[in-house]
């Protein structure tokens, strides 16, 4: 692989990881605003699902990219709006971005899955 060829592949992949931000941060907003841990886990899911399906490559990444916005929205509720979050909040939204790992590696193996059907394999 040429320089060029790996720049353009790491620049389409920009957008994606703007998704990824984007749902982290509306289900970081949603789990301060519901406190529903259950809600949040679907959303974490449903948003590392589909990113792992449009960028099976890797699906770590997003479960990474997704995860990591939920404390951090724990956190500025805490010093923005002065939210009080209990410890079982704080702790819970760590564990939000399990589902995320069976969501972006199930989406990996849902795209390998369509496309072996769309080759005829």
């Amino acid at each position: 692989m040429t320089p060029k060829r790996i720049s353009l592949r790491a620049r389409s992949d920009v957008p994606f990881y703007m998704l990824a931000a984007l749902a982290g941060i509306g289900t970081g907003l949603t789990d301060v605003a519901v406190n529903d841990l259950l809600f949040t886990a679907l959303l974490v899911l449903a948003a590392c699902m589909l990113l792992g399906l449009l960028r099976p490559r890797w699906p770590w990444r997003w479960v990474a990219m997704v995860g990591v916005f939920i404390p951090l929205s724990e956190l500025g509720a805490y010093l923005i709006v002065s939210v009080k979050p209990t410890r079982a909040q704080m702790y819970g939204s760590f564990l939000a971005a399990l589902p995320g790992i069976a969501g972006a590696y199930g989406g990996s193996l849902m795209r390998g899955v369509i496309d072996n059907l769309r080759q005829g394999k």
